[in-house]
């Protein structure tokens, strides 16, 4: 990477990585103040910069060999659909925050699946950042490096995400889950237990959640909160019960109140689901994950049919904790907790099973919890 952007751009650039993540529990929670548990994973974005005297902003994308230019200082909320916002919205997103970044040459290149939940673009946009920050020689703590990120996607690219991707991005630990509180931003690094392995599966079914059925879950979601806010007196559904959503289900749509039904139950899977992490109760875990799935299914008509395939292709499998559909929805992926002497074997059945009754070929993945950009670029990992 240092190579190819010397040569493109004539300057030795300074490397920062960011991970990808999986989401093991916690879905669609974290927009409304509620509780995710994911963790980061090997796949990665990185960034090299360099700077340059005509003030501009050069970025150059390896994986779709092109390059966009942009003026620092007369950077506007301009997205085009492209995938240079990402990247461009992180500097607008410094600007708001009151940093100015020089001018500079900045190649991106990762090997995150696009499309497959795994969050390409929290990857891109928390390299991105800390490219920037380094440039502009300034440190800021992990919250306000999550939140200009997140602002970046919501307010430039137009996505309505949550902010669990850029805060588990930018600061998750390795051999680690996180359970991250999203209203006080707040975190609790917990152990996986070493007899079981994190396996994900591609069901190759692409999404982008800048536009379509996650904005109008979104919608319908916050619609529903208004209700509950107007009649309870609940800021978030994070403050919801169940009673609380049946007490206001004739004053809101059907669909809004299926979205608050997954949501609130969510936020009580997570909770049981740290205890029995804590616990040592990996079948526990496990079934919360079944459970959480059937929810996305059902209450937030999030799933897609190749993914609901993959999960029961993945619960008959000898040694399969449990499974379910992971990030916006969709399509995308899955995650399984699968004992670990029997990941390898699982793998080979869920690939070639799903091969049989979907006729697509799964890319699937044995996972470890990795580092964030923090404890990356802390660990030698900018350089």
């Amino acid at each position: 990477m240092r190579r190819s952007h010397h040569e493109r751009f004539g300057g030795a650039g300074r490397i920062f990585s960011a991970p990808a993540r999986v989401n093991l529990i916690g879905e669609h929670t974290d927009y409304t103040g509620g509780l995710v548990m994911p963790m980061a994973i090997g796949f990665r974005t990185v960034a090299a910069i360099s700077p340059r005297s005509d003030g501009r902003a050069v970025f150059y994308s390896d994986n779709y060999g092109e390059e966009v230019c942009f003026e620092t200082t007369a950077l506007e909320r301009s997205p085009r659909g492209h995938w240079s916002d990402y990247a461009a919205g992180v500097l607008w997103s410094l600007r708001q925050e009151g940093i100015a970044v020089a001018g500079f040459s900045m190649s991106l290149a990762g090997d995150v699946p696009l499309g497959a939940g795994l969050s390409s673009s929290a990857s891109v946009e928390v390299a991105a950042a800390m490219a920037m920050l380094s440039l502009a020689d300034a440190e800021l703590p992990l919250k306000t490096v999550a939140t200009l990120c997140r602002r970046a996607e919501n307010e430039y690219v137009g996505a309505k995400s949550g902010i669990m991707d850029q805060f588990v991005v930018a600061g998750a630990v390795a051999h680690r889950a996180m359970l991250l509180d999203t209203r006080a931003l707040e975190f609790e690094l917990l152990p996986l237990p070493e007899e079981v392995r994190v396996v994900i599966a591609n069901s190759m079914v692409k999404h982008a959640v800048a536009t379509g059925e996650y904005g109008d879950r979104r919608d319908e979601v916050e619609a529903g909160q208004a209700v509950l806010r107007r009649e309870r007196g609940t800021e978030l559904l994070r403050d919801a019960s169940v009673a609380d959503l049946e007490a206001c289900r004739n004053r809101m749509s059907e669909a809004s109140f299926l979205r608050c039904r997954h949501i609130i139950t969510e936020n009580a899977r997570v909770v049981e689901a740290r205890a029995a992490l804590l616990d040592g109760y990996v079948k526990r875990f496990g079934e919360l994950m079944v459970e959480a799935h059937a929810s996305m299914r059902d209450d937030f008509a999030a799933s897609a049919p190749e993914v609901d395939a993959l999960v029961e292709i993945a619960l008959r499998q000898a040694g399969c904790l449990g499974a379910r559909i992971t990030g916006g929805g969709f399509g995308g992926c899955t995650v399984n907790v699968v004992a670990a002497d029997q990941a390898e074997s699982f793998v080979a059945a869920v690939r070639r099973e799903y091969a049989r009754e979907m006729k697509i070929e799964a890319d699937c993945f044995i996972c470890a919890p990795s580092d964030g950009a923090l404890a990356l670029a802390k660990k030698g990992g900018a350089a």
